[in-house]
């Protein structure tokens, strides 16, 4: 049989060193096991027999037929040859042409007389219908209708293909390494199965070189599910194992256990608030609370409905492990989120947040703010406290995590909005601790269960589903700002009333503003006027709001977010190839000034994005949360843990420049008194496009859990595992994080039972192997830190 290539040896021994550079440059595959392990991504049908006469255009064809005649034709003064057939089945004829040295094989296979299989796409070439470089099988005469069958009923893999290299060349490189079709299984041997035997002969799953052999020559479709099921269970079951290994890890490490202590600042707190824990609320704290009581670090997800009071529960566990003698950090992902954390919990604290300063409760602690852009002195005050022990809770930036930064005893890590920190920085703030502190992670809007399970499978997951009593229903609606522009002008009057009724709105762009302005450059908050936000062109007022004439000619920014740098506007927006005329997406200094100037004219409109100085910021949201400023146009920096009961109205910009969950959290701020909620989503998409589906859905409910499983559908699945986890996501081939919720969910469960049983997995080398495939050192380094 010759030589058969072992699954470690370099592709260039096998396949010559030209197609093997191509292969690990573009598709980073660089041994035999690797090209073995490259999964088509779906297979197509050489189809039905297709009459000659009935030939559908641009479409994929097999055909039986018997060569007429073949001839070689130059072209381009005679540089170029082509070989040109005509075949015919007594329905019609048709042409099929080859060029250049593809020429020679079939001019020798197929002369005429010579009856054949072709399979190609039908084009029209001089209004002649022909077929380019078909594929074809000569037909034995003895054959007959059985190999014609065989031939157009193959299934063809289609594999994950590059400009350098087509599909069908790696389908003939899998085809050197495997070997001759039925002797699979030498070229196969070596290989690593990562399944217990007894897990896959309970699950009834193929054995590992079946499920290759499969995945690569299929005979049927249900070949192609088999060994779909194994190979899915394969990824699934080593990265749940990973996890288990590493909660086992997390389980064994010490931590100062943080118990309760009676009449202290929790107590204080609790008898203050003027309003019940929610069940859930009360559930989650007691899951929370046990876990700090315990002499081993918690790992815990906390995540749940927008609005469901996640901020309040992070508090309370801060506050029980202030009480019990230690510090706490809150690590927020912008500064302005930082900064509107600090002034909820101070608020929410009231004297309580005073310690030590006059007027301040006997037993309370000190909240201090640091963040990058704190001047000197503050930020040496702020460093001080924390090393001393003076401060019970900070909450910040990154600035948390820089060398100099010293905690007197770092009980408890609260990190908000997990999807935005890379594990580096959970990793270095963590590492402050004497002994590992506490650790709980808050998602900002809801996540479906298996990425729960595969994203932050190293965390125990608390879910708050409940909302707080007093919330009012938002009611939203996609207005359709080209095809009907009088909705739009009615959304303005929606505002109009709003505030006349004593109420608050928002404005939300995805931009700031056109960079190269000098307005740009200048303080958004000063060019607040009332009822004059900048000079807008004449004759803007009765268009507020509408992209103008020279907008839509611009050209689009691709990617384009909201702001840049630590700004809190978060770039989660969707596709913007959908509109072949995309202008640049509207920005808050433009649509300020023209509602000021036109629909809005006479209220009090301000604009607000990241780009800032800190304290202008500061003095925008403080006049918005006192009823000073009746209109907010803002970025996104308004999507997170602003808290205005008193706004009741939303209206988003070019909605769908913005992902669904982020829709969703944005929403999020309106309905939050007892006046109820109303969001508009402004878009230009057509009505049948799916950006216009994505509105609609948020439309259509307010639940998130519903909503983020929207989101992740329609994402790749890279982004569903996010930057952070890279070596999950690259070891993920056939697993679909969303729709393989049961394999993951029960690939988790086996896990976990192998672990407990056997957590070195001394009884289980294959296993153990795959393991370290799996976690090579980058990988490795984000399951340490996570």
């Amino acid at each position: 049989m010759g030589h058969v290539p072992a699954l470690r040896e370099p592709l260039k021994n096998v396949l010559g060193g030209n197609t093997a550079k191509v292969m690990a440059e573009h598709l980073g595959l660089r041994t035999v096991g690797d090209l073995v392990h490259h999964y088509p991504r779906r297979y197509a049908e050489r189809g039905e027999l297709t009459r000659l006469a009935d030939l559908p255009l641009d479409e994929h064809v097999t055909v039986v037929a018997q060569v007429e005649d073949a001839r070689v034709l130059t072209f381009n003064r005679g540089r170029g040859q082509r070989l040109e057939i005509t075949i015919t089945d007594g329905s019609g004829r048709l042409r099929l042409v080859y060029f250049g040295r593809g020429l020679h094989k079939p001019r020798a296979d197929l002369p005429p007389g010579r009856r054949a299989l072709f399979a190609g796409k039908v084009s029209v070439f001089n209004g002649k219908r022909q077929l380019a470089h078909p594929e074809y099988k000569v037909l034995d005469p003895e054959g007959g209708a059985a190999a014609v069958e065989e031939f157009a009923g193959a299934l063809l893999p289609l594999y994950p293909a590059c400009a350098q290299m087509a599909s069908w060349q790696i389908q003939r490189a899998v085809d050197t390494v495997l070997g001759p079709p039925g002797q699979e299984d030498a070229a196969l041997v070596g290989l690593v199965d990562p399944l217990p035997p007894s897990l896959r002969a309970g699950r009834g799953l193929v054995t590992l070189p079946e499920a290759l052999r499969m995945i690569h020559r299929p005979r049927s479709r249900a070949d192609i599910a088999a060994a779909r099921d194994r190979l899915r269970w394969d990824e699934a079951f080593v990265l749940q194992v990973a996890l288990a290994r590493r909660r086992l890890a997390d389980a064994q490490l010490p931590a100062v256990p943080r118990g309760p202590v009676e009449g202290g600042l929790l107590d204080l707190f609790d008898a203050g608030l003027p309003f019940a824990l929610t069940e859930g609320q009360q559930k989650v704290s007691a899951e929370i609370f046990a876990d700090l009581a315990a002499e081993h670090p918690m790992h815990r997800l906390l995540q749940g409905e927008v609005g469901s009071g996640k901020t309040l529960v992070a508090l309370r566990a801060m506050l029980r492990v202030v009480d019990a003698g230690g510090q706490t950090a809150l690590l927020a992902p912008t500064e302005v989120l930082a900064q509107q954390h600090h002034r909820s919990i101070t608020e929410m604290m009231g004297p309580l947040a005073e310690g030590g300063l006059l007027g301040g409760a006997e037993q309370g602690t000190k909240v201090v703010l640091l963040t990058g852009s704190m001047g000197a002195a503050a930020r040496r005050r702020a460093l001080l406290d924390l090393a001393t022990g003076e401060a019970g809770i900070v909450v910040g930036t990154h600035a948390l995590i820089e060398d100099k930064v010293r905690f007197h005893d770092l009980g408890l890590v609260v990190v908000d909005e997990q999807h935005r920190f890379g594990v580096e920085q959970r990793d270095a703030l963590r590492s402050k601790g004497s002994q590992p502190p506490h650790l709980l992670v808050m998602t900002a809007t809801p996540i479906p269960r298996t990425v729960a399970m595969t994203v932050f499978g190293d965390l125990e997951t608390s879910v708050l589903d409940q909302l707080p009593a007093g919330r009012s229903p938002i009611a939203t609606h996609v207005v359709p700002a080209r095809d009907k522009p009088h909705f739009l002008a009615r959304a303005w009057e929606r505002v109009r009333e709003e505030v006349a009724a004593g109420h608050q709105a928002y404005v939300v762009c995805p931009r700031i503003g056109d960079e190269s302005d000098a307005e740009a450059a200048a303080p958004a908050g000063k060019a607040e006027k009332t009822g004059k936000a900048g000079k807008a062109g004449k004759g803007d007022a009765r268009k507020a709001g509408r992209p103008r004439a020279a907008d839509r000619d611009a050209v689009p920014e691709p990617g384009v977010s909201g702001d840049s740098g630590d700004s809190g506007d978060s770039g989660e927006l969707a596709d913007p190839g959908e509109d072949a005329d995309k202008r640049p997406p509207l920005a808050v200094l433009d649509i300020a000034a023209r509602l000021a100037e036109g629909p809005l004219d006479g209220l009090r409109v301000a604009a607000l994005h990241g780009r800032m100085p800190p304290e202008d910021k500061d003095d925008v949201m403080r006049r918005f949360a006192a009823g000073e400023v009746d209109v907010l146009v803002a970025t996104t920096v308004v999507e997170v843990g602003v808290n205005v009961p008193n706004a009741t109205t939303m209206v988003i910009m070019d909605a769908d420049r913005f992902g669904v969950s982020q829709l969703h959290q944005l929403r999020g701020r309106v309905g939050r008194g007892a006046a109820p909620g109303l969001c508009l989503l402004v878009t230009e998409a057509p009505e049948a496009g799916p950006a216009r589906g994505r509105l609609d859905a948020v439309a259509r409910t307010l639940d998130g859990f519903e909503l983020s499983r929207i989101d992740l559908e329609q994402r790749r699945e890279g982004d569903v595992l996010g930057q952070a986890q890279s070596g999950a996501r690259s070891s993920l081939r056939v697993l679909a994080v969303i729709e393989d919720e049961q394999v993951i969910a029960a690939a988790r469960e086996e896990a976990a039972a192998v672990v407990a049983a056997d957590p070195e997995l001394a009884g289980l080398p294959e296993l153990r192997a795959a393991l370290d495939a799996l976690l090579d050192q980058e990988r490795a380094e984000y399951l340490d830190k996570g």
